[in-house]
């Protein structure tokens, strides 16, 4: 698809259109909408927060368990496709193919469990993501199929042809991470927007006690907590996509108070800000605090 670019004085020039506009598109259509809702609601009511969710989520790590499980399945298939084009070892290549396919299960768990936990226009990109994916994995098998029967050449083809439907779900993938910015943390960066230093944030007597409000500091909105003479601040927008967490619900967790994000249900412990449950895998920035003899309230950034 082209567009004509023109300027005064100069021949008409033809230029590409960007993908961008393609998947600018796909993020604002509808059509997928009503099979994207069941199966969101299917994945979240089937794999119910615990310890599994949490593992697929990649909570135990601090990182998104999704990324590395797709770059060693997709590296498993460009190493296929590389040899195949080197008309290298059909035993290394089935090999290969094999890993790969073996890799693409727990990559397609781990990605449909995110993915279920994501904003509409996310879960839109990324169930055509999924379906590219689905397809070169049916392509793969299929040319492992081929090649263990000894139709090597009709293997290779359905191979290339794999790679070509996993180069649009990784071009889909891409998008979504560093486009939409899926599985990124969405947290302020405390470090980089509040000095160090202790800063006046207002009398204690005007919080409510047990209830979160919030509250600016610069240019960072705080989740504030005051229980009694304590008070608990921590970065208000929630890591897993910014939800606000002083809008959230505060739990018991295991003898641990925390604060569960209102949008998608991952949840903090107020001690310290790690992560209790997902989908979220980054921490909530911390903030010390103390009361002076007034009554002032200040707070600086916790030191790691």
């Amino acid at each position: 698809m082209v567009k004509e670019a023109v300027k005064p004085g100069r021949k008409t020039l033809k230029r590409i259109v960007p993908p961008d506009d393609l998947t600018d598109r796909l993020e604002h259509s509808t059509v997928f909408d009503g099979p994207i809702i069941v199966l969101a609601k299917a994945v979240r009511q089937r794999v119910r927060p615990g310890a599994l969710r949490d593992f697929l989520h990649g909570v135990p790590t601090g990182k998104p368990l999704h990324p590395p499980f797709a770059n060693f399945t997709l590296g498993c298939w460009m190493a296929t496709a590389v040899l195949d084009l080197a008309h290298g070892d059909g035993r290394a290549t089935r090999t290969l193919l094999a890993a790969g396919i073996g890799g693409a299960l727990p990559t397609a768990a781990a990605g449909i469990v995110d993915w279920s936990s994501l904003h509409r226009e996310q879960q839109r990109v990324g169930f055509v993501h999924a379906l590219s994916n689905v397809t070169a994995l049916g392509m793969y098998t299929a040319s492992l199929l081929l090649r263990l029967a000894g139709r090597e050449r009709a293997g290779r083809i359905t191979g290339f042809m794999g790679l070509t439907a996993a180069t649009v779900g990784g071009y889909l993938g891409g998008h979504m991470a560093y486009r939409q910015a899926a599985g990124a943390n969405h947290a302020e960066s405390v470090a980089h927007l509040v000095p160090l230093g202790w800063h006046d944030m207002g009398q204690i007597k005007n919080l409510p006690d047990g209830r979160p409000v919030t509250r600016r500091l610069g240019y960072i909105d705080l989740f504030v907590l005051r229980r009694g003479t304590q008070v608990i601040v921590l970065a208000d927008h929630c890591s897993h996509l910014a939800g606000p967490l002083h809008q959230g619900k505060i739990t018991m967790l295991n003898g641990e108070v925390c604060v569960t994000c209102p949008w998608h249900g991952s949840t903090f412990r107020l001690a310290d800000g790690s992560v209790a449950h997902g989908p979220a895998t980054a921490p909530q920035p911390t903030f010390e605090t103390r009361v002076s003899e007034d009554g002032m309230i200040q707070v600086r950034p916790a030191l790691p």
